[in-house]
């Protein structure tokens, strides 16, 4: 169902002195629609230094800014230039920059317009949330949103996709994606936009709401939609054997994808099945497709160009985080990567899409035209992939962890909070490396029909990996090499990074830490105290040739978790939006 909904305020909106607790836009100081510049295909795709268009900025995952006023030599006195309170609930949002100003998702469906250098809000929608949507055990949380010609779309907490006007917060439309009371999925991340189409994921329950979907951003009419789980008859439909169609649940695509323009293919990951363990859905030599598996779709029609699947996952260790697209060249060294084609050309500049898109934490690179597998290896401690094939990038699981029955307890390494979870990380072209929030975890798990997280028939006690008790790293990964430059150790858990031109990573810890590190060598050039844990994913951007930092703080589902594995760390729970500059004048 689509709606496409007139805007009864005009170009300005109205002044109003206050905010409204009910649902719909409230306008407090409008931009003016004459003045504001439609987004185009072209900007999303090379943006200006000074914006922040997408989830990490470009459509190929990179998080990097190339703004350099802030370096090595002045981060030391970068200051907090405002900060702003935002809504309840899990805050994990990234905000866009555009023109000035910042466009900042909230927990259920709350977006605000925020001027980027002062504080002051411009407008906040609010969408009307169904109350039953709680009870439906939906996610509330808001990693994302896009922009495109002059409007901000976003997916909902009841599954709709829809669109506001950038310029006052008012609906423009809206287009139901699911029923949410009868296919119940979680809109957990927002969308990118690939020529035009918004493109999203989901985490979801029945077969026919792990979908894909794609929508026409001007409109909001559905283009296509591609399942993750084959029916009967469909290619890979063979790899569940004989599990009913209704039962192969949970193949979902929570994560942001990432888009390359010339190859107009889309790349998405996906999770584990509902139950993990594979016996109880038809044996562990079955293959599952497309659970825990890149998958590249043609842009157009969603069809899948190819597939990679980089882990038959028994321990709910989820794939579907963000993937790196990268022109290098491919020189993996054997001294520190573990698995290598035996047919790659070292040295060859390849199009690759690498990085660590799964709770494993290992690293793959993949040809990112055919798929092929290129090399593999890992970044922390790991215990469920015993090899991978060169020649075939064919994946090997560790029988000894594998489960054969209820009530088998295993070590498993890392555990489901991960090695890497939905933290990004972030690349930088000035040193060709990835920069990686990863976590020393394992833990003892049970295959069990009550208890723990029943969805997946697992329960689990969580641990510190053995031989340490450093919880959180920053860990730097070549992408020609494989090659690590540099670990930082922490003992609190880290999480998203950003990457700019001035030499600097930028990220925190869940326990309010946030630092810059220097990307050559790690070093903390600068760190501050903001409370609470830095769930959201930082950006920088620049207004009238001044650069800033930005990123939230709050609660998140794996905060929680990695705070049980370090007690003595208290962080308060604030959900706020900072914002940080060197000195006016400078």
């Amino acid at each position: 169902m689509r709606k496409q909904i007139g805007l009864a305020w005009g170009s300005f909106g109205f002044a109003i002195i206050g905010m409204a607790c009910g649902p719909g836009a409230v306008t407090v100081r409008a931009q003016s629609a004459t003045d504001f510049v439609p987004v185009t295909d072209a900007m999303l795709q090379n943006p200006a230094p000074a914006d922040w268009l997408s989830w990490r900025r470009t459509l190929d995952g990179w998080g990097y800014s190339p703004l350099d006023e802030i370096t090595r030599e002045n981060v030391n006195e970068l200051r907090m230039v405002w900060t702003r309170g935002l809504g309840r609930g899990n805050q994990v949002g990234t905000p866009l920059a555009y023109n000035g100003v910042l466009y900042m998702p909230n927990p259920r469906d709350v977006i605000q317009a925020i001027d980027a250098t002062s504080g002051d809000l411009l407008w906040e929608h609010r969408r009307e949330v169904p109350e039953n949507v709680g009870e439906a055990g939906l996610a509330t949380n808001n990693r994302n949103i896009a922009i495109y010609g002059s409007l901000v779309i976003d997916t909902s907490v009841d599954d709709h996709v829809f669109a506001l006007d950038a310029t006052t917060g008012e609906m423009a439309w809206e287009t139901e994606i699911l029923d949410y009371e009868t296919f119940r999925a979680l809109q957990s991340s927002g969308p990118i936009i690939a020529n035009g189409k918004v493109i999203s994921g989901r985490s979801c329950r029945k077969p026919e709401s792990c979908v894909v979907t794609a929508h026409d951003a001007v409109s909001g009419e559905e283009l296509w939609r591609r399942r993750t789980i084959p029916a009967p008859g469909e290619p890979g439909d063979e790899t569940w054997g004989d599990v009913a169609f209704e039962d192969r649940q949970h193949v979902g695509a929570w994560m942001v994808p990432s888009y390359d323009p010339v190859l107009n293919l889309i790349y998405i990951g996906t999770s584990v099945t509902s139950p993990a363990p594979k016996f109880m859905l038809g044996g562990a030599d079955l293959a599952h497709l497309y659970h825990n598996s890149t998958l590249a779709l043609d842009a157009d029609t969603g069809e899948i160009a190819w597939y990679y699947q980089h882990l038959n996952d028994h321990w709910d260790l989820d794939h579907p985080f963000e993937r790196l697209l990268v022109d290098t060249a491919v020189a993996p060294d054997p001294s520190a990567v573990s698995w290598i084609n035996p047919r790659l050309r070292t040295g060859e500049t390849r199009r690759v899409i690498t990085g660590i898109p799964g709770k494993t934490g290992v690293v793959y690179t993949l040809d990112r035209e055919t798929g092929e597998f290129l090399w593999a290896t890992p970044t922390v401690t790991q215990n469920v992939i015993s090899d991978i094939d060169g020649a075939t990038g064919a994946v090997t699981e560790n029988s000894e962890v594998v489960f054969s029955g209820l009530g088998q307890e295993v070590l498993a390494c890392p555990s489901w909070i991960g090695g890497k979870d939905w933290e990004a990380g972030a690349y930088s072209p000035l040193t060709n490396t990835m920069y990686y929030p990863l976590r020393s975890t394992c833990a003892r798990v049970l295959s069990t029909m009550e208890g723990g997280l029943a969805i997946y028939r697992l329960a689990a006690r969580f641990q510190l990996a053995p031989g340490t008790d450093q919880l959180g790293t920053v860990r730097a990964i070549s992408a020609e090499t494989g090659q690590t430059a540099w670990v930082h150790e922490q003992r609190t858990a880290t999480m998203s990074l950003v990457t700019t031109g001035g030499g600097l990573v930028f990220g925190g810890d869940v326990n309010g830490r946030f630092r810059a590190f220097d990307q050559e060598t790690g070093e903390v050039l600068w760190k501050i105290n903001l409370g609470s844990p830095v769930t959201g994913f930082p950006i920088s951007f620049a207004v009238d040739g001044r650069q800033y930092v930005a990123v939230s703080t709050g609660s998140a589902a794996t905060a929680s978790g990695f705070i049980r594995l370090t007690p003595e760390i208290r962080p308060s729970a604030g959900n706020n939006l900072f914002v940080f500059a060197l000195p006016d004048g400078r």
